[in-house]
């Protein structure tokens, strides 16, 4: 049978409640996906909230209600919409993992992929960064998340996703109903105009955990815009913003893209969003990136007051205005430690214990952050503690393991006397 995009873009439930699939079923003993348009309350309220999204990702054969896996629906979307199937996703789709990056799939395959996903309960982590998805692609990811549960981490970098695409994915954070925690968005050609849609949706939002809005077009103004939503975001807890041109408006009618990171003006948003942060004492925020963004001293000790509040919070900024650039060589954080380990014949294991209130061997990275800036054993600045983060948590887990550190700096026993 021949279908037009007309077929395509009639709704038809992919996601059935497994009662009613029971119901559905012939006396054939395959598992069967059931893709059928029910009218009963239920599915009318699923109906109306999937309008909001103008969503047309379903599939329907006009003679008959089809069953299938997912392999064979992926395939039947992909012969439909009339794009060729990436065989890298049809190898794993069992797997947890699922990294689609660069493989060019565009609108129409992000489509086939989300009417895939619909039904999926194993992948968990979604990489499609790079693929020119665009807002119609936006658009299908978003509809699939209405129904899939399972993927709570998701990567639409480099998409050109644009203004329109950033309304379509902030209308939906907005719902607070998906289980993603983690979410990168940099490169999206986002700018100003978008920021009061992230500021809206991320105000009410309290799954996002890691929010990444690098590499967009957010100045002074969107940057003030998301600091009002950190005076009352309570579930954020990494915010990249590095690689926007957070400075002031004279500043960038001065300079050109490749200078403006060095242009010597702090731009009022970052200040703005530190305070509001401050200004929160519920905020879960723990890391802060505008590490492009060159600042004043004015704007370093007001970051220490907002430290004082917020201890887990680490802010990476630029140079800081009008102090001479050069290396500053620090102790390392290991050697200040085992100075004072060896001084009151202990161990490593012992002290990362006695500033852990759990008394455990492990801890979340801002729970550790904190405990080494609250504690008064040993004197570590925010970068020692950073390069401290790195050492134990090399693969960015976001905990801190120090079991292995038992045997490490031990006072070793005595030599014997020949």
């Amino acid at each position: 049978m021949d279908y037009d995009d007309d077929d395509i873009d009639e709704l038809l439930e992919l996601k059935q409640d497994e009662t009613e699939q029971a119901n559905e079923e012939s006396d054939s003993n395959e598992e069967e996906i059931i893709c059928e348009v029910d009218s009963s309350p239920i599915d009318e309220k699923n109906k109306n909230k999937i309008e909001n999204y103008e969503t047309d990702l379903e599939l329907e054969d006009p003679e008959k209600f089809f069953t299938t896996g997912q392999e064979e629906l992926y395939r039947e979307a992909c012969k439909l919409i009339g794009v060729i199937p990436v065989s890298y996703f049809i190898r794993n789709m069992e797997e947890t993992y699922m990294n689609l990056n660069h493989h060019g799939l565009g609108p129409k395959g992000t489509k086939a992929i989300a009417v895939a996903l619909v039904s999926n309960t194993t992948i968990t982590r979604l990489e499609l960064e790079d693929n020119w998805i665009l807002e119609d692609g936006a658009l299908s990811l978003m509809q699939m998340l209405h129904e899939n549960y399972y993927i709570q981490e998701l990567n639409v970098s480099g998409n050109h996703l644009d203004s329109k695409g950033a309304k379509i994915i902030t209308d939906f954070l907005t719902e607070n109903t998906s289980s993603l925690w983690s979410i990168q968005l940099a490169g999206n050609d986002f700018k100003d105009d978008t920021a009061p849609m992230f500021c809206n949706a991320l105000t009410a939002n309290y799954r996002i955990k890691v929010l990444d809005l690098s590499h967009n077009f957010f100045s002074e103004k969107g940057g003030e815009q998301l600091g009002q939503m950190l005076a009352f975001n309570e579930g954020l807890q990494t915010l990249d913003l590095s690689w926007n041109q957070l400075h002031l408006k004279g500043a960038v009618a001065l300079s050109n893209s490749l200078r403006m990171s060095q242009n010597p003006v702090t731009m009022d948003g970052v200040l703005a969003m530190v305070m509001s942060v401050k200004r929160n004492p519920k905020s879960r925020l723990e890391e802060m990136d505008v590490s492009n963004v060159l600042v004043t001293e004015g704007f370093v000790k007001q970051l220490e007051g907002v430290f004082v509040v917020h201890p887990e919070l680490d802010v990476l900024y630029g140079e800081v205005v009008g102090t001479i650039s050069k290396t500053v060589s620090l102790p390392v954080a290991f050697n200040v430690i085992k100075a004072y380990v060896e001084k009151n014949k202990t161990n490593m294991l012992e002290f990362f214990k006695s500033i852990n209130h759990l008394g455990t061997s492990k801890m979340p990275v801002a729970e550790f952050r904190k405990a080494l800036t609250i504690q008064n054993k040993v004197h570590l600045n925010r970068p020692q503690i950073r390069e401290l983060v790195k050492k134990l948590d090399p693969y960015e887990t976001g905990i801190i393991d120090y079991s292995t550190l038992e045997d490490m700096h031990k006072p070793g026993p005595p030599k014997q006397s020949t």
